[in-house]
């Protein structure tokens, strides 16, 4: 067996066994979906910067930083700027609406706010999207595994399911918040040891000035390639009211913690924003004719830095796809367990039965996810999938949610049909390319924001107030 992948046994092992022994702790959903309601800034922010560090930030920005040039910097970027905003406005009002009314999942705000069919509609959409923040991962982990030892695609998915549906499955949140503690303690340590080890190894940055790019644009900051600013319409959006993050600022003990812990989670993406697009342009000097530019990390890691300083990159790398991983599964399955079969299916069951089909969820979905990893290209396109998605259905009604008290169920109806109906219609008919620059998902929360607002003014002069939604607006 390599040092790398021994590490990697390793340290799979330790996680596994970390989870299970925290997850002794859980004895009911309040531990699992909402870790208690303690979590304070420090867990916050671990298990917010873990879960947003992922395949897409490791091996998928790499990838286009090795393609693209400095314009996947927006890739990273964007979810910084999205979390900002999350710190600063939505996490401390959409906590205190959980703290209030005993929310657990988005869901739950949602019917609170707009009644039982947004809440239906909306959860149907994201069990679809769902799958891709856990398969993209996957695809990840397995690409890695398949550059150390060359195992196939379907094993290198099949090792990381496991792995990832073992601890989550024990403890949701709660074991999630400290695991994701150990995992970015490791990707932030091995990506700070590796970048400067491999940027010397190449010459320093008067060596990536002279990389021989595809495109023009290789330099340009704000687009290049299939990269650029479009991403903070694609992800700034979802990373504000993506419902893996909004229900970690659930288990927050007070809004203290929600601003801290958000905010430094914000500022370490910023930080860590530069860091795939350089591991990207080394790749680009040292292996410029790589087959699949999602090879790039990998192919640094093994390759481009001492063996020891590799095993920990590659830990770093795995750390960072199995913690966002295993938020999209505790997303997809809260969302199961309390929107669908306790609020539809067995309003009766009570927290032992709703804990045992919960898990049971985590693992069913594990599984699923693992089948589209296996079937699936790319990590970008399948992640890509799941943001627009996100975004679209979920913006609109979110903020005018938390800020409007008169709108009501007709507005939340009509934003989420017209944004998605209005993505889906770009998409397909200009092949992902956008319409004069808006890209599928900004014409998508353009269309969204304008039924929403064309429906409340047309019911505010049918009577406004005393129309449903308003009473339950005032609640939250």
């Amino acid at each position: 067996m390599s040092l790398h992948l021994g590490l990697l046994v390793g340290y799979s092992a330790v996680l596994v066994g970390l989870g299970l022994w925290i997850g002794r702790r859980v004895s009911g959903t309040k531990d699992f979906f909402v870790a208690g309601r303690r979590l304070g800034p420090g867990l916050i922010f671990s298990t917010m910067l873990a879960a947003n560090i992922g395949g897409g930030s490791t091996v998928g920005a790499t990838g286009l930083g090795y393609r693209d040039g400095l314009s996947a910097w927006w890739w990273v970027g964007s979810a910084a700027l999205g979390s900002a905003v999350l710190a600063i406005w939505i996490g401390p009002r959409i906590r205190q609406a959980a703290a209030a009314h005993d929310l657990k999942t988005v869901g739950d705000f949602l019917e609170l706010r707009y009644g039982r069919q947004v809440r239906a509609i909306v959860a149907a959409l994201l069990w679809l999207g769902s799958l891709a923040i856990p398969a993209g991962q996957l695809i990840a982990i397995a690409t890695i595994l398949n550059v150390v030892t060359g195992v196939p695609k379907y094993a290198g998915c099949l090792v990381g399911g496991v792995v990832v549906i073992a601890y989550f499955t024990a403890g949701g949140l709660l074991t999630s918040a400290w695991v994701n503690m150990v995992q970015l303690a490791v990707k932030l340590g091995g990506f700070a040891i590796a970048l400067p080890l491999a940027l010397a190894g190449v010459g320093g940055f008067d060596a990536l000035a002279r990389v021989q790019a595809d495109n023009a644009s290789y330099w340009n900051p704000w687009h290049g390639g299939a990269s650029g600013v479009m991403y903070l319409a694609l992800l700034g959006p979802a990373f504000i009211v993506s419902p893996g993050l909004l229900q970690k600022i659930y288990g927050a003990r007070d809004d203290r913690a929600v601003r801290l812990g958000v905010g430094m989670n914000a500022g370490g993406l910023l930080a860590y924003a530069a860091v795939p697009v350089v591991m990207g342009m080394i790749a680009r000097v040292r292996f410029p004719d790589l087959p699949n530019h999602e090879l790039a990390l990998p192919m640094i890691l093994m390759h481009g830095v001492p063996p020891v300083i590799g095993s920990l990159g590659l830990a770093a790398v795995f750390s960072a796809e199995i913690s966002a991983a295993d938020a999209g599964l505790f997303m997809l399955t809260t969302s199961l367990a309390q929107d669908l079969y306790k609020r539809f299916l067995n309003p009766a069951a009570d927290d032992r039965r709703l804990l045992a089909v919960t898990r049971g969820a985590a693992i069913g979905c594990g599984a699923i996810a693992v089948l589209i990893a296996i079937l699936s290209p790319t990590i970008i396109g399948v992640i890509g999938i799941f943001y627009a998605l996100l975004g679209v259905s979920l913006f609109v009604p979110i903020l005018a949610g938390l800020y409007s008290r008169r709108a009501g169920t007709p507005e939340a109806l009509a934003a989420i049909a017209a944004g998605v109906v209005a993505m889906l219609a770009v998409h397909l008919t200009t092949g992902g390319r956008g319409i004069a620059g808006f890209t599928p998902s900004l014409v998508g929360i353009a269309a969204a924001t304008l039924a929403f607002t064309i429906v409340f003014l047309s019911w505010s002069r049918q009577g406004g107030p005393e129309r449903e939604g308003f009473r339950r607006a005032s609640r939250v």
